[in-house]
């Protein structure tokens, strides 16, 4: 048994962060992210035994990435289009009007990252995941591939749709 919470906590804990990142991005909730990243590890617990000689954040990823589609399958109507901070877009937005004094830097850093976060958010499920994989997980073509369960060829091809429609919304934004 010790053996079991030994290897647990060397190749899943280490991991967390990026597994609540993961989460978060496919659930858009933080709390339904926590909610997945409990259930993930829930999982890799039971299968600590079976894990071999593989990347470990990859493993763990894969994990939350299959538990999440199935805990939004269970948990949400998929009708349902969650958003959180509401307020501090809308603040950002009232602020960012509010006449000609230049705004401060935090501001539009703010603004801006409230843009990218809604772009992200708006691209197609395959596409967000891979780009999050990608850009923000730095994970390498071969572990996204491992992860999302489709050959390296469309992570490649799906990650470049996700930055062209990703620099589409961002233009289209602006105007």
């Amino acid at each position: 048994m010790s053996d079991e919470r030994t290897r647990f906590a060397n190749v899943v804990l280490p991991h967390l962060g990026d597994a609540y990142a993961l989460a978060r991005w496919i659930a858009r909730n933080d709390s339904d992210a926590e909610d997945i990243v409990q259930e993930a590890c829930l999982r890799a617990y039971r299968g600590i035994s079976g894990f071999g000689d593989v990347n470990a954040r990859g493993w763990v990823l894969s994990i939350v990435r299959n538990t999440a589609y199935t805990w939004l399958k269970k948990h949400r109507d998929p009708k349902l289009v969650a958003v959180e901070n509401v307020e501090d877009v809308a603040d950002a937005a009232t602020d960012w009007d509010q006449g000609p004094a230049a705004p401060d830097a935090g501001l539009i850093e703010r603004a801006d990252a409230a843009r990218l976060e809604a772009a992200i958010a708006a691209l197609p499920d395959e596409f967000r995941e891979t780009l999050v994989l990608r850009e923000l997980q730095g994970l390498d073509y071969r572990a996204i591939a491992e992860v999302t369960g489709v050959p390296i060829g469309t992570v490649m091809s799906r990650l470049a749709r996700a930055r062209r429609r990703l620099m589409a919304l961002l233009r289209k934004d602006e105007e």
